[in-house]
């Protein structure tokens, strides 16, 4: 079964840090949405029966979903 990533967990930031830099960047709001929008599009691709969704495609959100989340962890390390 698929199982959403604790983004809070994997940044070592704690939610309520992140929730109120967010309120104050628009990059880190606009990189949350997206984050949270392709982790949604991975966890449908993995509940998805066999034949649906290719292993490339998964692994392209997948990739992309990393991405996203190293974004995020510059941009909230840029206002430290």
């Amino acid at each position: 079964m698929p199982v959403s990533h604790d983004l809070y967990q994997d940044l070592h930031y704690p939610r309520e840090i992140v929730q109120q830099r967010r309120q104050q960047d628009q990059t880190l709001d606009r990189l949350l949405d997206e984050y949270v929008d392709i982790d949604n599009q991975v966890l449908a691709a993995e509940a998805i029966s066999a034949g649906y969704t290719s292993d490339d495609d998964l692994h392209r959100l997948k990739e992309r979903r990393l991405s996203i989340k190293y974004m995020i962890d510059r941009q909230l390390k840029r206002e430290d």
